[in-house]
């Protein structure tokens, strides 16, 4: 895992696994994690750095509801968790997926955690919309394409995008609608732009020329390929 400091008020996390990124951010007297790690020694350890580094944890935040993304109650048990109106939907939908599909993951890796993954008293944001945190406030962006739920969230006092899994360094677009794929990072673009920093779901934080880069070869790809399965193929695998 490494921990990096983006912003007086930003730090990313990224997990040794699958270069998953977990968020935090300080707004004032109060922060916010979005996303998390995934390894058990990952999400003991995120406590300590939000106390050493003077960041409060108000809540919880999430770009979507992969299972990967949602391992923040691990280590933040008490804390709220809030998430886009559609990916509140798709949770309510499939109750017990994201902990299946963790437990498949910990078997494969012989993995063992102290507590299970709770996930309940999720709370649905409006998105797009915007979300109050001390003194500032959020926007949400609605995201879709590589999941039918999700939203991106732009910090704009930061100029900071977090965009879940769109945008990344480490992986071509893997996808579920491409048409709504394309949809999402044409929305994007003028927030990239905005930005000074953008934080994927899988890989280090990019400044805005990086993100722009990736956001053009991306929406490049997504014309160009009338075969759905060369996009599912990820920039670095196991294969």
């Amino acid at each position: 895992m490494r921990a990096l400091a983006v912003d007086a008020d930003v730090i990313v996390v990224v997990s040794a696994v699958w270069q998953t990124t977990c968020t935090l951010v300080r707004a004032g007297d109060e922060g916010f994690v979005i996303d998390s790690p995934i390894l058990p020694d990952e999400l003991t350890a995120l406590p300590s750095i939000a106390e050493q580094a003077g960041f409060p944890v108000s809540g919880l935040l999430a770009t979507h509801g992969d299972w990967d993304h949602l391992l923040g109650r691990l280590a933040f048990p008490e804390a709220s968790l809030g998430v886009a109106d559609t990916t509140f939907e798709r949770l309510e939908g499939s109750i017990g997926e994201p902990q299946r599909k963790l437990r498949r993951f910990d078997d494969e890796w012989y993995i063992e955690r102290s507590t299970p993954l709770q996930l309940g008293g999720i709370q649905s944001l409006p998105t797009p919309g915007r979300l109050s945190v001390g003194e500032q406030e959020i926007e949400l962006h609605l995201t879709a394409g590589h999941t039918a739920d999700g939203c991106a969230f732009w910090l704009p006092w930061l100029s900071v995008l977090v965009v879940g899994d769109y945008l990344s360094p480490a992986e071509h677009p893997s996808y579920t609608d491409r048409q709504a794929y394309l949809a999402t990072l044409e929305r994007l673009a003028p927030l990239v732009e905005a930005a000074s920093t953008v934080i994927p779901g899988h890989g280090a934080p990019l400044t805005a020329g990086e993100a722009t880069q990736i956001l053009n070869e991306d929406i490049a790809r997504l014309h160009a390929s009338s075969d759905d399965s060369d996009l599912t193929l990820l920039r670095r695998s196991r294969r």
